[in-house]
């Protein structure tokens, strides 16, 4: 039974309508690590399903083909009998549409298992598509391809970034101690004013300071 390491399924109820799923399959390196990855949505657009799996070492060609091998593996075990295939590998749709020969004998086998599922339903379609209307599909078979070279993308959290202070704001670290305010000390001098001068009757004033003239 086919089980791919990524399947996420909403409630779907079988239904004689047709079902279209868009798949794609690929290979970094060619081969190289491989992946596919497919999308099911019902004929309003809902989305039934998910597929993505990582294959190891393959061909993107396989690839492709590992992606068909699965939506149809989906839509008999989850009782969908019409379904529309919808890939951007030119190679993998005119040879399931008759078009192309099948001369690698890696797909062969593939693609006989594939015509072999496809019989099993009561309509089967495929078409081709460019890369751009098959986007999502691509994203999970890149997903899947991160996943088996250990290139899982995880979003980092940010630290917080440091309060700034308020303008004239001083950390405590610099803030000086507060001293306890003291009354200063109140000294009365006998004196009087001449000529805007201020002549004391005894002693003089001490340096810096600031008198009050008080007249008796």
């Amino acid at each position: 039974m086919f089980m791919p390491d990524l399947f996420s399924q909403a409630s779907a109820v079988p239904s004689a309508e047709m079902v279209i799923a868009h798949c794609d399959g690929g290979s970094r390196g060619n081969p190289g690590p491989a992946g596919f990855g497919a999308v099911i949505e019902d004929a309003r657009g809902k989305v039934l399903a998910r597929l993505s799996e990582f294959l190891g070492k393959r061909t993107n060609n396989y690839a492709e083909y590992s992606a068909l091998l699965a939506v149809l593996a989906w839509a008999i075990e989850n009782g969908f009998p019409r379904l529309r295939v919808v890939a951007d590998s030119e190679l993998m749709v005119k040879q399931m549409q008759g078009k192309y020969k099948v001369n690698s004998p890696d797909l062969r086998p593939l693609w006989e298992e594939a015509r072999q599922r496809a019989s099993q339903l009561d309509r089967f379609e495929i078409q081709h598509t460019l890369r751009g209307g098959n986007k999502l599909a691509d994203q999970l078979a890149n997903e899947a391809m991160d996943r088996g070279m250990g290139r899982v993308r995880q979003t980092a959290t940010p630290e917080p970034a440091p309060r700034r202070p308020a303008p004239f704001e001083q950390s405590p670290a610099d803030r000086p101690e507060r001293q306890s305010a003291t009354k200063p000390v109140r000294q009365v001098f006998d004196g009087f004013v001449k000529n805007g001068v201020v002549h004391l009757v005894d002693g003089q004033l001490p340096e810096g300071i600031f008198v009050k003239v008080v007249r008796e």
